[in-house]
């Protein structure tokens, strides 16, 4: 029987909340599709910062756990609470930003999808999405803005000044090229590159990196859009792209509007992914697209679909279980098409159930 060990950090707000229904999720699959499990928590986040004396949100115990395991599966970071530490020490900067550098995570994959069941959940017009919609937004992760140098605040003229450099090199826009391309060929076979090649030499240099790699994808069909003009089309019709890739920067920005046009970030998961091995499987972190919801936090009322689903991306990326992923998919949108509805997701129709954190995970369970 094959053993997997998975490294869990749920974090701050209503990470520990959603991570319980994930992992109730989890244990059932490795019982129904034969293999074993072994999960170790480890503090992350805030929630580090209030446990461990040297003031880190991600201790040295919690790096070697994570070392040592086939994949994360993270909840969420911050809150208001430690919104005034020192900025390297911020749970989002200091923990979740050095855990994808420190393990080249480069490769960020988050669906975008509006389940045809759950249209009314989207602020964009019923007429413009009749089916749902599902695209899928590759951003690359360890590059660009966030991470090139010099990056510095000091006094010039008298006055300060912020800088913060773009940086990518021709080797780190092939890869996540690569990775987009490969996801389009067992898609839609359809890309769109997001760049802003009209005014970044940054971004005329993606441009041109990603058109030579599409010579190696001869069936996808490749488009361009400047990052602006992708903001807007998704709002008007997104229904038209299959697969986005774009930088760091500008993947941040459209991945969240992909989930607010979706109908809500609990919905949504995401994967952080470095290179396959020889088997083709990657080591990753894989977390919710949304953020800790200090508002709502110990409520039990936080949809843990986003949670759930990021579990499904695991099984499939980090541990090979296609079928057990599969399932977890498929148990979801049942549930969905049931009625079941978290009170992100609730529109008040006859035909929803509104249901707490708990019953959610129940209704997807049973449909496993």
């Amino acid at each position: 029987m094959t053993q997997h060990r998975i490294a869990i950090l749920p974090g701050d707000g209503i990470g520990p909340e959603v991570m319980d229904e994930a992992l109730k999720v989890l244990r059932l699959l490795a019982e129904k599709h034969n293999f074993e499990i072994a999960t170790e928590e480890f503090p992350v986040g805030g929630a580090a910062l209030d446990a461990t004396e040297n003031a880190t949100p991600l201790p040295q115990e919690t790096l070697e756990g994570c070392e040592s395991a086939s994949a994360i599966l993270f909840g969420s970071v911050g809150g208001p609470k430690w919104e005034n530490l020192p900025p390297d020490i911020q749970p989002e900067r200091g923990a979740l930003l050095p855990l994808r550098k420190h393990f080249g995570l480069f490769a960020n994959l988050r669906p975008g999808v509006c389940h045809p069941a759950l249209i009314d959940a989207s602020p964009v017009k019923n007429s413009l999405i009749p089916e749902g919609f599902d695209v899928l937004c590759v951003r690359e992760l360890t590059g660009g803005i966030y991470f090139g140098t010099p990056k510095e605040r000091r006094e010039e003229g008298g006055e300060q000044i912020a800088v913060d450099t773009m940086v990518y090199r021709t080797s780190e826009i092939e890869r996540i090229a690569r990775v987009a391309f490969q996801a389009a060929m067992v898609r839609d076979k359809r890309l769109c590159s997001v760049d802003k090649a009209n005014v970044l030499q940054n971004s005329v240099l993606w441009r041109e990196t990603v058109i030579r790699v599409a010579r190696d994808y001869p069936e996808v069909q490749l488009s361009h859009l400047y990052v602006d003009n992708a903001a807007m089309q998704l709002i008007r019709y997104a229904p038209d792209y299959d697969v986005i890739v774009t930088g760091n920067l500008f993947g941040d920005i459209l991945s969240d509007e992909m989930a607010m046009i979706s109908g809500s970030l609990g919905m949504l998961p995401s994967a952080s992914l470095g290179s396959p091995d020889d088997d083709g499987l990657n080591f990753g972190l894989y977390e919710p697209s949304g953020g800790s919801a200090p508002d709502i936090a110990g409520q039990g009322i936080a949809n843990p679909i986003a949670q759930i689903l990021s579990l499904a991306m695991l099984l499939r990326y980090s541990l090979g279980e296609n079928a057990a992923a599969d399932s977890v998919d498929k148990a979801v949108e049942e549930a969905i098409s049931a009625g079941y509805r978290t009170g992100d997701i609730f529109s008040g129709l006859e035909t929803e159930k509104r249901v707490n954190t708990s019953e959610m995970g129940n209704a997807i369970v049973e449909r496993l």
